[in-house]
C-alpha cells in the first residue's frame, strides 16, 4: 500500500489546478479514496463527526452481500449441471457459476460508473461511493441468463433516471437497483420471467434431462399450489431464482452483519416480516384458490422477500427516516408483497413493486409522523 500511496502522491499535482489534467480532479479523487481514507474533514458549520462515513457504510453492505453472492455463483453452476445431467464437483460448479455471474457484475459496474464519473466531471463534484453497492445489487437481482447488453441499458437507466436527475447520491427517491430490475421487467418481460431464464444456458441447451424444470418455486406455487422443492431447499438456497436471492440462510447472515454494524434498520426488517405474516394469515383464512392456501410463512423463504427486506427496503436514502416511520414503512412493504404476489396473478413475486411503492410513500409517512409529534408537543405545552 505504501507503493500505491507514493505513486498517487507523485501524480496528484497533475490533477490539481495548474496541472496537466485539472478537469479530471474528481476522477482522480475517486480512485484515491477507493484505496485510502480521505485526509480531509469538514471545516465549517455544525457537523456530527462519526467514524462511519459513506465508504465504510458501503463496505459493510458489500461484505454483507458476499455470502449470498458466493452461494449464488455456486447455485448457478449446480443447476446448470443438474440440467445437463453431468457429474461435477463443488469447485467445478462454483467456477462455472463464477464465469456466468462475473461478466454481469463487470458490465454493471462499467456502465454505471461511466455515468457516475461523467456527471461528476460535468458538475465538478467528487465521485461518491454509492454505486459500489448498487453495482453489485443489480447483478444479484436479475436472472443469470439476462443478456449483458440488457444489464448495461438497465444500469444506465437506473443511474440516469433513478439518481442523477434528482441530484446524485443521497437525493434519489427510489432504489436504483430495483429501478433497473423494474426497467428490465417491463421492457423485456420474456428475459425476466418464465422457466428458461433462471438457469444458465437452459434456453440454448441441446440436452436437458427428463423432468428438469427451471421454474422458480413461486411460479410453481402460483400455478399448482405446490412445488417440487422442500422448505429446507428453499431455506438453504437449492432452488432456481435470481442470482443472490435464493439462499435465505446467507441473507440472514448478511442481515446480522448489517444490524451489528448499524448500517441497516432492524425495525424495517422486523416490521416487514410482521406485515407479510399478518397479511398471509388473513389471505389463508379468506382465500379459496390454490395460491391463497399456501401456508403464510412459506412466503418468507420462497422468492425474493428475504433479500428485498434486508438489502433493498433498508436503503437509508429511500427508506423512511423517522423511527416510527420505519415501523410503518416496513409493515406497508410486507402487506404489499402479499397483495401483489397472491391477489394479482400477473406478478407471482411482488417484492420489487412493493418496495418501490414503499419508497414513494416514505416521505409522506415521515411527514405525518413529524406532524403528529409536533401536535403532541403542542398539547403537552398547552397542558403545562
Amino acid at each position: 500500500m505504501k507503493a500505491i500511496r507514493k505513486f498517487l502522491d507523485k501524480i496528484k499535482p497533475n490533477f490539481q489546478e495548474g496541472g496537466k489534467f485539472p478537469k479530471l480532479k474528481s476522477t482522480f479523487g475517486a480512485f484515491e479514496s477507493f484505496f485510502f481514507v480521505p485526509n480531509h474533514v469538514t471545516t465549517k458549520g455544525a457537523h456530527i463527526r462519526d467514524c462511519m462515513d459513506m465508504k465504510r457504510n458501503m463496505t459493510a453492505v458489500i461484505i454483507a452481500l458476499l455470502p449470498a453472492l458466493l452461494f449464488g455463483m455456486w447455485n448457478v453452476g449446480n443447476f446448470h449441471y443438474q440440467m445437463t445431467g453431468e457429474e461435477a464437483g463443488f469447485w467445478c460448479q462454483f467456477f462455472y457459476g463464477l464465469g456466468q455471474v462475473f461478466p454481469i457484475i463487470v458490465v454493471s459496474y462499467v456502465s454505471g460508473l461511466f455515468l457516475e464519473f461523467l456527471f461528476a466531471q460535468v458538475r465538478k463534484e467528487e465521485v461518491n461511493e454509492g454505486f459500489l453497492v448498487t453495482g453489485l445489487l443489480i447483478p444479484m437481482i436479475v436472472p443469470v441468463d439476462c443478456p449483458l447488453w440488457m444489464v448495461a441499458i438497465a444500469t444506465m437507466f437506473a443511474v440516469l433516471i433513478g439518481k442523477e436527475v434528482f441530484g446524485g447520491t443521497g437525493m434519489n427517491i427510489v432504489n436504483p437497483a430495483l429501478l433497473a430490475r423494474a426497467f428490465l421487467f417491463f421492457a423485456y418481460p420474456s428475459k425476466m420471467s418464465g422457466d428458461k431464464v433462471w438457469v444458465a444456458g437452459l434456453g440454448d441447451a441441446e440436452k436437458v434431462v427428463d423432468g428438469f424444470s427451471g421454474a422458480t418455486p413461486l411460479a410453481q406455487l402460483a400455478e399448482k399450489g405446490q412445488t417440487q422443492y422442500s422448505l429446507s431447499d428453499a431455506f438453504f438456497g437449492f432452488i432456481p431464482g435470481a442470482i443472490g436471492e435464493t439462499s435465505t440462510l446467507c441473507i440472514l447472515i448478511g442481515a446480522v452483519i448489517l444490524i451489528w454494524t448499524g448500517v441497516a434498520s432492524w425495525k424495517i426488517m422486523i416490521s416487514g416480516v410482521a406485515g407479510l405474516l399478518l397479511t398471509g394469515l388473513l389471505i389463508n383464512a379468506c382465500g379459496s384458490d390454490v395460491y391463497t392456501q399456501v401456508p403464510y410463512w412459506h412466503h418468507l423463504i420462497f422468492g425474493g422477500f428475504a433479500f428485498g427486506i434486508v438489502f433493498m427496503a433498508t436503503d437509508p436514502v429511500t427508506a423512511a427516516q423517522t423511527e416510527t416511520g420505519k415501523w410503518i414503512y416496513g409493515f406497508l412493504i410486507g402487506i404489499m408483497v402479499l397483495l401483489v404476489r397472491v391477489i394479482n396473478p400477473a406478478f407471482p413475486e411482488g417484492v420489487m413493486l412493493a418496495i418501490l411503492f414503499g419508497n414513494i410513500c416514505a416521505p409522506l409517512i415521515d411527514h405525518f409522523v413529524v406532524q403528529a409529534n409536533i401536535k403532541r408537543r403542542k398539547k403537552r405545552a398547552l397542558a403545562k
